[in-house]
């Protein structure tokens, strides 16, 4: 029967990080994502408070310094205090 051993995917692949952890992409500039999770062989990140997600190659990326995830939602705070479109 159709889906009778089929399963849903729920184990990230080895050396992913958890959904949520705050990585910098080095090949734009150390920008600050979340880690949503795994495309192919990429990964997708999503700025710090939600908006367009982008896909880098693990290669590229790093954990973020404390400073880099505060300086981040402090951006995305501003941004919200001055009424920008978020």
């Amino acid at each position: 029967m159709y889906g009778e051993n089929a399963s849903t995917n729920t184990e990230r692949p080895p050396g992913a990080p958890a959904p949520g952890t705050l990585l910098a992409d080095t090949s734009r500039g150390d920008r600050v994502g979340e880690f949503q999770g795994v495309a192919g062989p990429y990964w997708s990140l999503r700025p710090v408070g939600g908006g367009r997600e982008w896909e880098v190659e693990p290669r590229y990326v790093r954990p973020a310094l404390r400073m880099e995830g505060l300086r981040a939602r402090t951006a995305r705070l501003n941004a919200r205090s001055r009424g920008e479109v978020l």
